[in-house]
C-alpha cells in the first residue's frame, strides 16, 4: 500500500523493523500520554502478542520507520473472534503528516478482509491528537473508564473507542 501524499509506504510490520518500532513505542511511553506501560517490551514479546496479519509500519523513502499500528486479540472466547484491540504510534518527528491515518486505514482494510467486526482501543483523554485521528478514521467514543489505572502514581482515565465495521455483522 502506498500513500503518495505522505511520501511514505505502509508495509507489513516485520522483524527487520523491530528496533525502530520499539524505539517509537518507547518514545510514546516516555511522553506519558500513550499507555500505562513503562517500558517497551522485547521484540519477542511484542511479536508474540500482535496478530501477524494486522500489523503495519509506515516507512519513508529510505526505509526508516515513521510509525506503526498493530492489533491483538481481546479474548480467546469464540464470541469475540471478530474483536481486536489496537495501538498506533508515530515517531514524534513524523507527526502531523497523516502517518497515523494511513496506518489506521491499513489496519481497517486488513481487519475488514479478515471478517473482524470491531477494532477497539483505550486512549488517555489528554491524548487529543489520537482521539481526533481515530474519530476521522470512523471510531466512536463509547465511554470513559474513570480512574481505571495508576500511571506514575497518578490515577488516569481512559476513553474507550471502537470502530464497528459497516460491512460485517
Amino acid at each position: 500500500m502506498v500513500s503518495g501524499a505522505l511520501s511514505a509506504v505502509v508495509v507489513p510490520l516485520a522483524a527487520e523493523h523491530a528496533e525502530q518500532v520499539l524505539a517509537i513505542y518507547q518514545a510514546g511511553i516516555d511522553e506519558g500520554n500513550a499507555t500505562f506501560e513503562t517500558a517497551a517490551p522485547s521484540w519477542e514479546a511484542f511479536d508474540a502478542a500482535k496478530l501477524p496479519g494486522h500489523r503495519f509500519a509506515a516507512l519513508d523513502a529510505d526505509g526508516v520507520v515513521l510509525g506503526w499500528v498493530a492489533a491483538s486479540k481481546v479474548s480467546d472466547r469464540c464470541a469475540y473472534e471478530g474483536v481486536v484491540e489496537h495501538s498506533v504510534y508515530v515517531d514524534p518527528a513524523a507527526r502531523g503528516r497523516g502517518i497515523a491515518s494511513a496506518l489506521l486505514k491499513a489496519l481497517i482494510d486488513s481487519t475488514e478482509r479478515a471478517g473482524i467486526w470491531t477494532i477497539q482501543s483505550g486512549i488517555f483523554p489528554e491524548n487529543t491528537a489520537s482521539l481526533a485521528v481515530h474519530q476521522r478514521a470512523g471510531f466512536r467514543v463509547i465511554g470513559t473508564r474513570e480512574r481505571i489505572g495508576r500511571h506514575h502514581g497518578v490515577w488516569r482515565d481512559v476513553v474507550l473507542v471502537e470502530r464497528r465495521s459497516p460491512a460485517i455483522g
